[in-house]
């Protein structure tokens, strides 16, 4: 307990000092969001600095490395797959910076390297004897043999692609996401009290856990600067990676079922999206105001904290859904 509190103050200290230097290296260099023309609400946010996932990834990578303890290869991977999607989102925000477009990669070069990260993810899971095809749900575990390949490598799709489309008001990808780390400490927590487990699953996890904490300080400090009224956003660089190593943290903690209740908001999101652009290539005619569902409220004049604030409650519940129907 002592080295998680320890994590997280160093992560939020060190997120917190960062920051300035983040922001104004951005505004330097030119890193700023560019607004979509039909965003008419987010016009006053043309020019932000973006990047800002950075505020928080660094911190995370560098205090995990130092405080993490005997075995650590799950954790390892875990910052592997964070710093994986980071780096990716990196590349889609500079190009977006460079070309003054809010076009950065093209939705297929996104895919491909969205694709290698979660097959090389899907086949070490599923070779791992630590985990392989091992699945928790409803305090019961079963095996699914190869089919856990598929299953990863669908659900780090969805989840990077989920959390970026969420990432649309101030603080709402940010708040949510610290909220899933927080459920998935407490679901590693009961993992680590279960029977039965070996030494090494034990070491792993406590050092997954870790990683949850010093990844929800840095993130608290990060919000400090991105909520309303946001004076930096993550950027792709951000809401990727924070996707990616929320699902790896769940899928290496046999809690994958879970993932749709605990990120509810993230699945919403990505669902009004699918809604929207099949109903409209079938009908031309839209069911949302705009899509994702959060652009959807603003049209309709709900006020954007208030959004964010049901977001985050609904993001409570699942959390708290998630851990009770994991160790039921």
């Amino acid at each position: 307990m002592f080295v998680l509190i320890v994590a997280f103050i160093l992560c939020f200290g060190l997120a917190l000092c960062l920051a300035p230097f983040i922001i104004s290296l951005a505004k330097k260099v030119g890193a700023r969001q560019n607004i979509l023309q039909y965003v008419t609400t987010h016009f006053n946010k043309q020019g932000t600095p973006t990047m800002g996932g950075l505020i928080f990834l660094l911190p995370t990578i560098f205090i995990v490395l130092v405080l993490n303890n005997g075995q650590s290869t799950l954790t390892f991977v875990a910052l592997g797959v964070m710093a994986g999607f980071g780096m990716l989102g990196f590349l889609d925000d500079f190009i977006k910076v460079h070309t003054h477009k809010n076009l950065g990669l093209r939705a297929y070069q996104k895919i491909i390297g969205q694709f290698g990260i979660a097959t090389i993810v899907a086949i070490f899971v599923f070779i791992q004897p630590l985990i392989g095809g091992s699945l928790n749900f409803c305090d019961t575990q079963f095996d699914i043999g190869w089919v856990i390949i598929p299953l990863v490598i669908f659900v780090l799709l969805a989840m990077t692609n989920s959390a970026n489309l969420t990432d649309g008001l101030d603080g709402l990808a940010g708040w949510t996401s610290l909220i899933m780390l927080i459920g998935l400490a407490v679901i590693l927590d009961i993992e680590l009290m279960s029977e039965g487990q070996s030494l090494d699953y034990v070491a792993e996890l406590k050092n997954l856990e870790l990683l949850c904490v010093a990844l929800s300080g840095a993130l608290l400090a990060f919000l400090c600067f991105n909520s309303y009224p946001a004076t930096v956003f993550m950027g792709d660089t951000g809401s990727l990676a924070l996707g990616g190593v929320i699902a790896t943290i769940a899928i290496f903690c046999r809690a994958t079922l879970i993932l749709p209740i605990l990120c509810l908001v993230f699945v919403v999101s990505a669902i009004s999206v699918i809604i929207q652009v099949v109903h409209f290539k079938r009908t031309g005619k839209r069911i949302f105001l705009m899509a994702p569902l959060h652009h959807h409220f603003e049209k309709r004049g709900m006020n954007e904290n208030k959004i964010v604030v049901i977001y985050i409650v609904v993001t409570i519940i699942g959390a708290l859904v998630s851990i009770l129907l994991f160790g039921r």
